[in-house]
């Protein structure tokens, strides 16, 4: 592949150009390197429907994949320019929350490496979920404006539109795309459905706006707010909207394939990437139904298509809708969903697996699995908890549709985009093999005795520590000592993930202090997540954070040893400064309460150890490092199950058992915290605690301060914990998300791989 040189996209030389005239050329080039790439193609795709894609910066990811990087870095710096403040640039965009979205992106990443013909479908938000920042302690939200700027963006609107109808009234779409680059190799595309009605003037204080008005708002937010009706009407209009334009871009895209629909499961796979897209089954039925398709063969094409990511035990994210609202938004769906009840009611009594329950809600989560041919959990835990507790009828009725697909992130952008000068010392040491494949990391192995890489890495993570303090400082002038161990716990805000678990430590430490119990080192502890707007907890546990961080950073002696700072609006930037600077990853949720989580794979992977309960993928984490090279605490998912089982949890017995613990959860509207903070929240937050604390926090805090003690010691012998990390790092292979792709395809896709790779 031949692409000309940066200089050939702009009308005057570099050293002329301004920081706008040079982002804009460099959108160009990486458009035309990328269509000379061409895109994978194939008779059957995936298409993997997900309400978020979070997908975050993409210059530097594409320059890398593309193999421009380098040359594009010299031309600048040959001019006198800079291509990392042109990286700055770059709004991120804003389509996606946590996990799930973070998950869907590194899966086409993998999908366009792996040269398999997929996209990713999802709407086009304009202001996504929200912009977070932080006044009078607490959360406040506003817009995202991603899309507004003087720039060019990666968004490219196509001419496709289509029409989709709800109850009373119609809207057209369009279809927009964004490229995604495979590593040196061809591209997919995410494929995201927009109203040309939607108007961002609807928007009034905050992120409120008229949710009634649903030609204007149908793709203002992602996950807008539900805590009333018109909130959670307006979730099913995005949802159906998304579906709909997703199923006949399917179909007439198989059409122009070849596909006749009776075979059009010789020509799609349709990934439901947690039960947002459920819609899908029944809009796919219907559709075919139009096309004179029976329905018997329509619902057998429908599964036969279909597949199902489960992500969560969770009851409250596995959506039920009342039959009434979907009845509202799209009245054509409701005689399918009634007769996919009668199939399932004339095969099966047990009201756990039945489409409309007794109260005429419709479980979305029961839909995909009655009426897909797959259903995956998505770390080894997470799928025997759902085939033998919480999804046990079903798995009775179905056990060869359940599967386990452990996540997996990709390595290049949380190693070789993020970390770059860890990724040239892997490379320097093994070689460059382990860019293609992830499992040649554990060639390191062989190295974990060499004193010199040993001190390497710990050169590295100092200037990943200082680099991140210089980002920190500049992002919301709060400043930090790379000297202090960097303890963090960045993720979505939830009660399960237990954030709340390491604020009471923090409050411990701080109260030990006071006591006149010094610690050895300092512990700067580095909180990023945002709390969903009607969270009123996960908001109040955030408001306690930032106020501890300000009692902390007040008193003169507890301020050398500790110090609190939630990082403002987290998002995946952040984490790509974050994450390679941490010395301690926190993954403390509830045992059986986390589905797998993928922040823990990232931390691993550049040398952090896990502190975590044995949750999710923690438990393949210890499994493969070997308990020497991990700290695990707590108690485990059978025994938390059990509990919940039982329904004798009692936290005032901890409480008062515990003389520590209540101190700290005293401690929390106490004087020096009411100073700072809100009387209203910091009581409800306590209260919750005593009065409920239902993801059990009181009973592993014990064990926590007594594997986290160890932890911190441990740290202190620096060439011994450098080796445990350089084992963590070798171990880390196997959560690529190329191995689980490729895994997906093999059980379910089997997609045929482009070998054209059109990179030469």
């Amino acid at each position: 592949m031949k692409i000309a040189t940066l200089s050939s996209y702009t009308d005057k030389p570099l050293a002329d150009c301004t920081d706008l005239e040079l982002f804009n050329a460099l959108l160009s080039l990486v458009a035309d390197a990328t269509r000379e790439r061409g895109y994978n193609q194939g008779k059957k795709r995936l298409y993997y429907i997900s309400a978020e894609f979070l997908i975050g910066k993409l210059l530097s990811n594409n320059l890398i994949n593309l193999g421009l990087y380098d040359s594009v870095r010299d031309e600048l710096a040959a001019c006198g320019r800079d291509l990392s403040a042109l990286e700055e640039m770059e709004l991120e965009p804003s389509l996606g929350n946590g996990g799930l979205g973070r998950l869907a992106a590194c899966f086409l990443d993998s999908c366009a490496t792996l040269g398999l013909p997929a996209d990713g479908i999802g709407l086009a938000y304009h202001c996504g979920l929200f912009r977070q920042n932080f006044a009078d302690n607490r959360q406040c939200e506003s817009p995202d404006y991603w899309l507004r700027w003087g720039q060019d963006s990666w968004l490219r609107r196509t001419s496709r539109h289509f029409r989709v109808s709800f109850g009373g009234f119609d809207v057209t779409s369009t279809l927009y795309e964004i490229d995604v680059t495979g590593y040196e190799g061809k591209s997919g595309k995410l494929r995201l459905f927009d109203v040309d009605s939607a108007d961002e003037r609807v928007i009034h204080s905050g992120i409120s706006f008229d949710k009634d008005d649903v030609t204007k708002n149908l793709t203002l937010f992602l996950y807008p707010d539900d805590s009333d009706d018109a909130g959670r009407l307006l979730r099913v209009y995005q949802e159906y909207f998304m579906v709909s334009n997703g199923a006949q871009l399917i179909l007439d895209e198989c059409q122009a394939r070849g596909s006749n629909l009776h075979d059009l499961a010789d020509y799609a796979a349709i990934q439901i990437n947690d039960t947002h897209p459920t819609m899908v089954i029944p809009e796919l039925i219907r559709l075919l139904g139009e096309h004179g398709i029976a329905f018997d063969e329509a619902v057998s094409i429908a599964r036969d298509v279909c597949a199902y990511t489960n992500h969560t035990i969770l009851a409250e994210a596995l959506e039920t809708w009342p039959k009434h609202f979907i009845e509202q938004v799209a009245p054509q769906l409701i005689p399918i969903i009634d007769q996919l009840d009668k199939l399932v009611r004339d095969s099966c009594e047990d009201p756990f697996v039945q489409v409309i329950d007794e109260h005429g809600n419709v479980h979305m989560a029961n839909i995909d699995i009655h009426f897909s041919h797959s259903v995956n959990g998505v770390a080894a835990l997470h799928t025997k908890i759902l085939e033998d507790v919480e999804l046990a009828p079903f798995y009775k009725l179905y056990p060869e549709k359940f599967n386990n697909k452990t996540n997996g992130i990709t390595f290049r952008r949380w190693c070789i985009e993020c970390n770059p000068e860890l990724a040239g010392l892997i490379t320097q040491t093994i070689g460059d093999d382990w860019k293609h494949d992830a499992t040649r990391l554990e060639d390191l192995l062989a190295h974990q005795d060499d004193d010199g890489l040993l001190d390497q890495l710990s050169k590295i993570k100092r200037h990943n520590k200082e680099r991140f303090a210089a980002w920190l400082r500049a992002h919301q002038g709060t400043e930090v000592d790379p000297d202090a161990i960097f303890d963090v716990q960045s993720k979505r805000l939830h009660e399960y993930k237990r954030q709340q678990l390491n604020l009471l430590w923090a409050t411990n430490t701080y109260l030990q202090v006071k006591a006149g119990k010094l610690p050895e080192r300092k512990v700067c502890m580095l909180f990023g997540a945002k709390a969903a707007p009607a969270y009123t907890i996960a908001k109040d546990i955030i408001h306690a954070i930032i106020c501890l961080g300000k009692v902390v950073a007040a008193d003169p002696v507890a301020s050398q040893y500790l110090q609190v700072v939630m990082i403002e609006n987290y998002n995946v930037t952040a984490a790509e400064r974050l994450i390679p600077a941490a010395d301690v990853s926190e993954q403390i949720s509830l045992a059986s309460k986390e589905a797998s989580g993928t922040s823990n794979m990232k931390f691993m992977l550049n040398g952090a150890l896990t502190l975590g309960t044995m949750d999710g993928a923690n438990v393949e984490i210890a499994e493969l490092v070997g308990k020497g090279n991990i700290y695990t605490f707590g108690e485990g998912s059978d025994e938390v199950i059990a509990r919940y089982q039982r329904g004798d949890y009692d936290p005032r017995s901890y409480y008062e058992g515990d003389e520590r613990l209540k101190e700290a959860v005293d401690f929390l509207r106490g004087p020096q915290m009411l100073e700072v903070g809100n009387a209203e929240s910091l009581e409800r937050l306590t209260e919750e605690l005593l009065g409920k604390d239902w993801f059990m926090t009181f009973p592993d805090f014990d064990s926590y301060l007594t594997e986290k003690a160890r932890v911190l010691n441990d740290v202190a012998d620096q060439h011994s914990w450098q080796r445990k990390a350089l084992v963590n790092i070798a171990k880390a292979g196997f959560f690529s998300s190329d191995r689980t792709i490729e895994q997906y395809n093999r059980d379910i896709w089997h997609l045929g791989v482009d070998s054209s790779r059109g990179c030469e």
